[in-house]
């Protein structure tokens, strides 16, 4: 099988290293091998994108338009094939998979309209006789840093507004995942994109990730992964004042209020906890339910649970695919055995699956009789792993709701308008959701949350022109 090389000045170039992409739901099937990028390899990545920022800044809009739109439709075209890609190396369910895949598509045909929307404003001067001009320029060389989880998402709404709005760069994708970032780097190399501008450097974090971090010549880094991480990001982008994003984790809570419609309150939560896995970052891991409800919501999700089949992803019955890998999977098992240390109820699930071909199949598991104190409830498992708990009243389950050093996402079920417009004033998180599910959202509006899990201006929609750009302020006298 051939290695797939990593992309480093407009040359396909291999590495002494490579990496086995292997399928989650079938560990004999290899989904390719792709090359790890050394260090100094990285550095010829940085090199690259340097000595072209200053052509490709200096391209008009429709230039640029036109390659991401070029882009996004061949994604699109190809939905089927890359969603199939994805499925068999990340472990989404085909259907997942796909619609990922045309969502990364349609970002980067949305960029390609925002390139043409750069902002800029002209102001009257509190001087006599002076114009003032204030306009965006692009950041420079961008480092992007993207996870396993949304191997094909991610890193489009990452590359399309940076691309868009001027800037080269340098994208590292996750080890785990690197076959759907490869097939973006070689459509949009394809679409036209000069020498130099994107280059894609495949490998550990440890190695290429810190080289991005290290160099003087990269001007920000998005980064997107854990909380441990994203820290050391920060530090080392302070140590040379690069501009940093950070998109992090999650411990959303959904509330269940009495008023509620069950049937409603159980979908959104089935879905927000334990679809994709429950590998999203605006995740339902908690459930917050009124007391009135609780009962009624919990035997309500435990049957929904029944129902759901956990198998290879590829098949198209499927609900829920494969955890992603042995150490994941470890860790969601060594949670579910810390929650039932902690005293927490294991309602349904939370079993180690066999299947017919072997992969990391893990039966979703459900808590109730929990605290808002126990591990469970305060550190991220970032697995099919849901809490239940039991609340008196809506002030206590907001209370309980913003009681996390997290804030990505919060939702509620009620049919209440009250406490509806309540929650999305009060929820300290930087997405609300109404009567649907924590994770699932558009590409055209801003993504990102507070406290610990994010850090920097937003992503997605027209707020990504924030990180991607620098202001200029121009005095003028005639």
């Amino acid at each position: 099988m051939k290695v797939q090389a990593n992309y480093i000045g407009g040359e396909w170039i291999e590495s002494s290293d490579a990496n086995d992409n292997i399928n989650p739901s079938d560990l004999s099937n290899v989904v390719g091998h792709y090359s790890r990028a050394s260090a100094s390899q990285a550095e010829q990545a940085i090199a690259a994108a340097r000595d072209a920022f200053p052509a490709w800044a200096a391209t008009t809009p429709q230039q640029r338009a036109d390659i991401l739109d070029a882009a996004g439709n061949e994604i699109i075209a190809r939905k089927a094939e890359l969603g199939e890609l994805l499925s068999r190396e990340e472990g989404k369910t085909l259907a997942e998979g796909i619609g990922e895949t045309m969502r990364a598509g349609q970002i980067f045909k949305f960029f390609a309209g925002e390139a043409l929307r750069t902002p800029g404003e002209k102001v009257a001067s509190i001087r006599p006789g002076v114009d003032v001009e204030i306009t965006r320029e692009p950041l420079g060389v961008i480092g992007i840093i993207t996870p396993w989880n949304f191997p094909i998402a991610i890193p489009a709404w990452k590359l399309a507004p940076a691309l868009a709005f001027g800037n080269c760069v340098v994208l590292k994708p996750a080890d785990l995942v690197p076959g759907c970032a490869w097939a973006v780097a070689d459509i949009l190399v394809r679409a036209g994109l000069p020498a130099g501008v994107l280059n894609l450097v495949m490998g550990r974090g440890s190695v290429v990730g810190e080289a991005l971090l290290s160099s003087p010549e990269v001007d920000g880094i998005s980064f997107t992964g854990s909380v441990a991480t994203g820290k050391h990001v920060a530090a080392k982008c302070a140590e040379s004042l690069k501009k940093v994003q950070l998109e992090m984790g999650g411990k959303n809570p959904f509330v269940v209020l009495d008023d509620a419609d069950v049937g409603v309150a159980a979908d959104a939560a089935v879905n927000g906890a334990f679809f994709s896995t429950g590998q999203r970052c605006t995740a339902s891991s908690r459930l917050i339910v009124t007391e009135g409800i609780h009962d009624s919501f919990v035997d309500t999700v435990i049957g929904k649970l029944k129902d759901l089949k956990v198998d290879n992803a590829l098949d198209p019955s499927t609900h829920i695919g494969p955890v992603v890998d042995q150490s994941q999977l470890d860790q969601d098992l060594s949670y579910i055995d810390v929650g039932q240390k902690e005293g927490a109820k294991l309602a349904w699930g939370g079993e180690r699956l066999n299947r017919e071909t072997e992969g990391f199949y893990l039966q979703p598991a459900l808590f109730t009789e929990t605290s808002n104190h126990m591990r469970i409830n305060r550190e991220e498992i970032f697995g099919p792993v849901a809490t239940v708990l039991r609340v008196k009243d809506y002030d206590e389950a907001l209370a309980t709701a913003n009681d996390t050093s997290f804030g990505l996402s919060a939702g509620i079920a009620t049919s209440s308008l009250k406490h509806a417009s309540h929650f999305k004033r009060n929820a300290e998180a930087g997405m609300v959701m109404v009567n649907l599910p924590t994770a699932g959202v558009d590409y055209h509006v801003p993504f990102g949350g507070r406290k610990g899990s994010s850090y920097g201006s937003r992503e997605q929609g027209r707020y990504a022109v924030e990180f991607y750009t620098t202001v200029k302020t121009s005095y003028t006298a005639p």
